[in-house]
């Protein structure tokens, strides 16, 4: 059983529903974007970073105590969230907490599944004594109203509702499909099913009601990567206790692929974007650094581009997302890119299509982005887009030729380019940046 109430000083702590977010995974289909960072912590929208959009969505449904589960790489993460000021999350009772892996009495544990990471910590959720717990992902882009949720969650006397959207049928395969009935109840459930018999896939958004959550995770917790939807789901749903449905139409991208990536920063410059960051009533909020103005030179000229606090242009840009702190130099034309936080682009570099990382130095004069598309020499899953990739505090030197769908992570110099150019599909990783 757990504890009917939990006293700290003079408070009697009882949570209706609190949040767990995941933010520990690795993100390795985002290549050397991730090699040095976790993926909820990578850069998006020129402002914020990925784990901006979950956070802001619980604090604008009314959810004021959120654990963030932390593993690979959480340096830039941890200072990102702090103690939770930018999304109203630095309360005395609840807030936000990060929770990574802890030494314990039997030794350290990593978290190995995202059940497994819940598990782990089921004390923390206990400290709270919820009615509900929301599971929730750092990487995914959308705005949702958990509380909407939650009263279907209730109107139902659901145990578990899942959170699904319809797919193409023919994408189904990546995601947990769901087979209802007509009252939404989930008849079935399958975990990336090679033929898939629905279109309804899973979000990864659960809200369990703790007592059943916590008798679930008993019983699983400690299966070697314990995950939620080949093993805590299918354990209460053999128990043919009560799962629902809960169907989402609004946005919803997993940016888990570099095209994916992409797409969805490319979306928010649409002339009607199809993801509206600027919407009053509900906010997306992320740690703010004071900044001087932007700087438009005279001579720039800027066509469809999102651009950050303190950035300075002076070249040409189309059809981009520029992050803050960012210098375009003269004669520099930057073309359907994503450019991360103080970044620099040389003197009359061309840059077409690519993704460039924090803190990364182009020399001037280099050609970036042309030629025809090759497929990968280093990773064909990965890196499958005729996309540059460019990873944090990188640089390239000045006058290099690079073609498309290439990788670069680490300080390059005029030798590592034979002839002065990487062809289409190569790729340069220096060492430790692996």
């Amino acid at each position: 059983m757990y504890p009917s109430y939990t006293r700290r000083g003079d408070h009697v702590i009882k949570k209706e529903m609190i949040a767990m977010l995941l933010a520990g995974g690795q993100g390795s289909r985002l290549g050397v974007l991730t090699s040095k960072v976790a993926k909820p912590a990578v850069a998006f929208g020129g402002k914020y970073r990925i784990i901006d959009f979950p956070l802001s969505n619980c604090i604008n449904s009314g959810i004021d105590t959120v654990g963030v589960l932390t593993q690979y790489q959480p340096l830039q993460l941890n200072s990102h969230i702090g103690i939770g000021v930018p999304w109203d999350l630095d309360r005395n009772i609840g807030g936000v907490s990060v929770l990574p892996p802890y030494e314990k009495s039997k030794g350290t544990d990593w978290y190995t599944g995202t059940a497994n990471a819940i598990f782990q910590n089921i004390d923390y959720i206990d400290s709270f004594n919820p009615e509900y717990v929301l599971i929730l992902s750092g990487d995914h882009i959308y705005k949702m109203d958990y509380e909407v949720m939650l009263d279907y969650h209730k109107s139902n006397n659901a145990d578990l509702t899942i959170a699904v959207m319809p797919v193409p049928i023919e994408e189904a395969s990546r995601f947990g499909v769901v087979i209802t009935d007509d009252n939404g109840r989930i008849a079935e459930f399958e975990e990336k099913p090679p033929k898939p018999r629905s279109n309804l896939a899973s979000m990864g958004i659960y809200i369990f009601t703790w007592k059943v959550l916590r008798e679930a995770l008993i019983a699983t917790g400690d299966v070697p990567n314990c995950d939620f939807g080949k093993h805590v789901i299918p354990y209460i749903h053999e128990r043919k206790q009560p799962i629902y449905a809960y169907e989402f139409n609004g946005y919803w991208k997993d940016v888990g692929t570099l095209g994916s990536y992409w797409e969805a920063n490319m979306e928010l410059i649409d002339i009607i974007p199809v993801f509206n960051l600027y919407e009053e009533f509900w906010k997306i909020y992320t740690k703010t650094e004071s900044l001087q103005p932007q700087y438009v030179s005279g001579e720039a000229k800027i066509e469809r581009t999102i651009i950050g606090d303190g950035s300075e242009i002076y070249g040409e840009v189309y059809n981009s997302v520029i992050g803050s702190g960012v210098t375009i130099e003269p004669g520099a034309v930057v073309r359907d890119s994503i450019i991360m936080q103080n970044a620099v682009i040389g003197a009359g570099t061309q840059l077409n299509k690519a993704i460039v990382a924090e803190n990364v130095r182009v020399g001037a004069g280099a050609q970036i982005g042309v030629g025809e598309y090759a497929e990968s020499q280093l990773d064909k899953k990965v890196y499958a887009f005729d996309l540059v990739t460019i990873g944090a505090n990188s640089v390239i030197p000045e006058g290099v030729t690079i073609g498309k769908n290439v990788a670069i992570s680490g300080v390059t110099t005029a030798e590592d380019y034979p002839d002065g150019a990487l062809p289409s599909g190569g790729y340069i990783i220096k060492a430790g940046d692996k």
